[in-house]
């Protein structure tokens, strides 16, 4: 019996994964990280924009920011688009897009997520939370 195989496959999904120290120099680090797992991303500036954004908010808001803290960074890549997720060590906030005054020097972030992303979003608590940003299109990996 003979099978048939397609001429086009799908590429098989992509995923990477990474655990920093909870400091604000590796925020540096994720961008290269990401940046050389997806180079060539038409969208690759956006991507590295959201998992910068999403590492900051975890150092400032988390216990993954004070001493002896971690974070980790997810990747996952189909063909047809790219999730990035940072994993914390929780915090006594939600994660939530906020309207920043003009004035404001901080308070954006998940706002420009939201704007370059197809999507996001959060699950967890207290003791440990992950935030996604999916973003859609064609991204050779």
């Amino acid at each position: 019996m003979l099978s048939t195989l397609s001429a086009n496959p799908a590429p098989a999904p992509l995923y990477w994964r990474r655990t920093f120290p909870g400091d604000a120099e590796q925020a540096r680090a994720v961008r290269r990280f990401v940046a050389c797992l997806l180079a060539g991303c038409p969208y690759l500036d956006d991507v590295v924009l959201a998992v910068d954004e999403l590492v900051v908010n975890a150092l400032r808001h988390t216990k993954s920011g004070q001493c002896g803290g971690s974070f980790t960074v997810e990747v996952l890549s189909t063909g047809d688009g790219v999730a990035i997720s940072v994993a914390d060590q929780g915090g006594p906030g939600e994660p939530a897009v906020r309207d920043a005054a003009d004035t404001d020097e901080t308070g954006r972030g998940l706002r420009t997520v939201s704007l370059t992303a197809a999507s996001w979003g959060w699950h967890g608590n207290d003791s440990g939370r992950t935030v996604t940003a999916v973003f859609t299109g064609e991204c050779p990996a």
